[in-house]
């Protein structure tokens, strides 16, 4: 018998383990994965809840525009810092809301 043969099966058994002890530790570990990481139907609805409320955002800020326009147009300076705020805050949300054409 060979004297280093005992030895060597000993090193593949270490060397294996840890894969073994890997693969169960994954499979555990996929749970919790799946629990932890989002879907793409989650991240869709997400983007779709934020450009709604940018969508209504920008609905406001134009209500307020055209209010504060109008008692601009009437002498109210105070009106005008308004308007000229909220459209400023138009612009600067516009690129974020995508264009749907009627």
């Amino acid at each position: 018998m060979l004297g280093g043969c005992g030895a060597a099966g000993a090193v593949v058994d270490l060397a294996s383990m840890p894969v073994r002890g890997t693969s169960k530790a994954v499979e555990a570990g996929s749970t919790l994965v799946d629990v932890a990481t989002v879907s793409q139907s989650e991240r869709d609805q997400k983007r779709g809840q934020d450009i709604r409320r940018r969508e209504e955002r920008l609905g406001e800020l134009d209500r307020e525009y055209r209010k504060q326009s109008r008692r601009c147009a009437d002498g109210s300076e105070d009106a005008c810092r308004k308007r000229d705020a909220a459209y400023a805050e138009m612009h600067q949300l516009m690129p974020s809301v995508p264009y749907e054409p009627r």
